[in-house]
């Protein structure tokens, strides 16, 4: 089955930020990123603060927040462990009157090397619950990092998601291999439990221009994408404005 609805892409700068902290020099700047990659037609930005500040930094999302607000038509989501430094950082935009828009919820380690795994319920409901209020009484659209159980969206809605972002890397590893059609299925069956719950649908880890498209044709109602390590990696070959181009035809 096709699906037409439309896709935003928004953009995960953390490898920008990674490559500058390798110096002292400010460069490249993840402003700029932003706003080229803005320019080119990208819906929004996606940063994920961790606590060791390895590569988007506390100052980072204040000053791409405070971009944020020329471009009022796109969103800014802000993802991360709500247990650890995510909810300081949003409360600071909200107090300074700076646009955000969303949290991801993610349950990484404070020194895990990348996001591997989604929430887990019932075990993480009833400690999940406040810190969703509480973003919510903040104004914010809550996304909840998931693995793509289907039987696990009713209770992502119950505990007040208001979507899912579906953690695809087992998507993207299959890529390629006999596991790949039935890999993309798992993922097309949880992202309609998550609206036949009452949930939108985000998705993300590893997407990239060879496997995006089969992607979005089939997995029903996809909000947005977030992608970061590939579009930055091909950007360094291509460009921004021309990777964010290329990505937004692989979601037509």
């Amino acid at each position: 089955m096709t699906h037409t609805l439309r896709t935003n892409l928004s953009v995960n700068l953390n490898k920008v930020a990674h490559l500058r902290n390798t110096r002292h020099l400010g460069i490249p700047s993840v402003t700029r990123a932003a706003t080229l990659c803005l320019q080119a037609g990208a819906a929004g930005i996606t940063v994920h603060p961790r606590p060791d500040a390895r590569h988007i930094r506390a100052d980072d999302v204040v000053a791409l927040a405070t971009l944020m607000q020329d471009w009022p038509d796109r969103e800014y989501n802000v993802e991360g462990n709500p247990f650890h430094n995510l909810m300081d950082c949003v409360s600071d935009l909200v107090a300074r009157k700076l646009p955000v828009h969303q949290v991801t919820f993610v349950p990484d380690s404070e020194g895990q090397f990348t996001s591997d795994h989604g929430w887990s319920f019932p075990q993480d409901e009833a400690r999940l619950k406040p810190l969703i209020d509480r973003a919510h009484a903040l104004g914010l659209r809550v996304s909840l990092f998931m693995d793509a159980e289907p039987e696990a969206m009713a209770a992502a809605k119950a505990v007040g998601a208001d979507r899912v972002e579906l953690y695809t890397e087992p998507y993207a590893a299959a890529w390629g291999t006999p596991e790949q059609d039935a890999q993309l299925q798992r993922f097309a069956q949880a992202a309609q439990a998550a609206l036949d719950a009452g949930l939108g649908v985000n998705a993300g880890h590893d997407l990239n221009r060879d496997n995006l498209t089969a992607f979005a044709r089939v997995v029903p109602g996809l909000d947005e994408v977030s992608i970061g390590h590939a579009l930055i990696a091909d950007a360094l070959e291509l460009g921004y404005a021309a990777t964010v181009r290329a990505y937004l035809q692989c979601l037509k």
